[in-house]
């Protein structure tokens, strides 16, 4: 059967990025999904990054079945009540500024709505964002994405700029001690964004954890000082949470540990908890005048009820669980296991993150940081072997880095055991 499904599968789908994971998934629950032999796989990666409340979670079951049986889908002109009650419960767990908010789907459409909405409310068109950056594969969103997917699709579009990511790993900016020096190192990439720029700067929108850039944190005081950047500028601030809020990170939102408040906020993924569940919230100041020069975002899934009434439930849950500080918790504990690795084994250059979203930076050895890319393969063949999906990000200039987020229910013994096979698949393959 397997080699049927493969042969079928390379028959008729599109390719659109890294080769599939070789195991057919027929179901999924809690922190585990399950193959078509019933084997278990614990999934150190929620889905993409999305089900924080670990896969068929009973309360989203529940809704979902609800929904659908009652009011799933309008006319994107008609409102319900769950998306008004949505807002007002979001809205509630942010900082005042931030009160009005926008319904949609995906990671990508929130990004795009956001960006269309900064280059509106400030008459200016240019976007700055970091080098390794993702925030989504449409145009606006893609063309602010420097990670991966820029070459042969023809120009981006216009008045994209690149800030250096602050990877205090690798960063060739360093204080007399050695230490990762932050400051000069922005200082210098708004120095090249203001020699660049048309003198039409709109926005800066970043991630407060770079996941698909390989896990980089932003140093505490960094977002405080790209803030007064921005506002030197006349910019807005744009924070893209889609990996990172709602309780990931051991805080509701990546940016409360910094005190910064942005001028919009997009969340998707774990508003969610995987299901497709988006939103962009903002200021009342900035919705206004986006509104009077007539913002026009009318797409086929915006204010579903839905997608509102899965990310109530959402909110039900972490709130009733404790979550947040769950996540605190157990990735503290998380951090343990992976510095202890870190001491343990001469290819694993960098750990780094918080919470619940952590990356482990295999190098080939510690002195000289060389990239590790046949090993990362290595290892996370030999995960899956052992019972444990990992995700490994391969970027130019930068060591295998295994993204690792479980759900944010998932049990302290399925988290051990998860670094325990982590532990395993290094020595096996090292």
């Amino acid at each position: 059967m397997d080699t049927t499904f493969w042969d079928e599968a390379d028959r008729l789908l599109i390719r659109y990025g890294a080769a599939f994971t070789p195991r057919i998934i027929e179901r999924a629950r809690g922190a585990h999904v399950f193959d078509s032999r019933g084997t278990p796989i614990l999934d150190f990666t929620s889905g993409q990054m999305s089900a924080i409340l670990g896969h068929a979670h009973p309360d989203i079951v529940a809704t979902v079945s609800s929904s659908v049986a009652s009011l799933d889908h309008l006319y994107s002109g008609m409102l319900s009540a769950p998306v008004v009650e949505l807002a007002a419960r979001l809205t509630a767990t942010l900082p005042p500024p931030l009160g009005k908010m926008l319904l949609l789907t995906t990671g990508a459409e929130a990004n795009e709505a956001a960006i269309k909405m900064a280059k509106l409310a400030t008459g200016r068109y240019e976007i700055v964002s970091f080098d390794r950056s993702w925030h989504g594969m449409t145009q606006g969103a893609a063309a602010a994405t420097y990670s991966a997917g820029r070459r042969g699709y023809g120009p981006p579009a216009p008045g994209n700029l690149a800030l250096p990511s602050p990877n205090a790993y690798r960063s060739p900016f360093r204080r007399p001690d050695g230490s990762h020096d932050w400051e000069a190192e922005l200082a210098y990439g708004f120095a090249l964004v203001d020699q660049q720029s048309a003198g039409s700067l709109a926005a800066c929108l970043i991630e407060p954890v770079l996941s698909s850039g390989g896990i980089i944190e932003l140093p505490p005081g960094y977002l405080r000082r790209l803030r007064e950047m921005c506002d030197e500028r006349g910019m807005l601030l744009v924070l893209d949470e889609a990996q990172t809020g709602l309780g990931r990170t051991g805080t509701m939102y990546a940016f409360d540990r910094d005190g910064v408040t942005p001028d919009i906020l997009t969340l998707s993924k774990t508003l969610g908890a995987g299901l497709p569940v988006a939103a962009v919230v903002t200021t009342a100041e900035i919705e206004q005048i986006c509104h009077e020069r007539g913002f026009l975002f009318f797409t086929t899934h915006v204010s579903d009820p839905l997608a509102a009434s899965v990310a109530l439930t959402v909110l039900d849950v972490i709130e009733r669980e404790n979550l947040v500080e769950r996540a605190a918790r157990l990735g503290a504990q998380l951090t343990d296991r992976l510095v202890a690795l870190r001491e343990r084994y001469e290819v694993v250059g960098d750990v780094r993150g918080r919470g619940l979203l952590q990356g482990v930076e295999l190098v080939r050895d510690k002195k000289t940081k060389a990239p590790a890319d046949a090993l990362g393969s290595a290892v996370t063949s030999a995960c899956l072997e052992r019972g444990l999906h990992m995700n490994i990000v391969q970027l130019p200039g930068m060591g295998g880095i295994f993204r690792i987020a479980p759900p944010l229910t998932i049990g302290e013994d399925d988290l051990h055991t998860g670094v325990d096979i982590l532990e395993a698949s290094l020595k096996a393959v090292t």
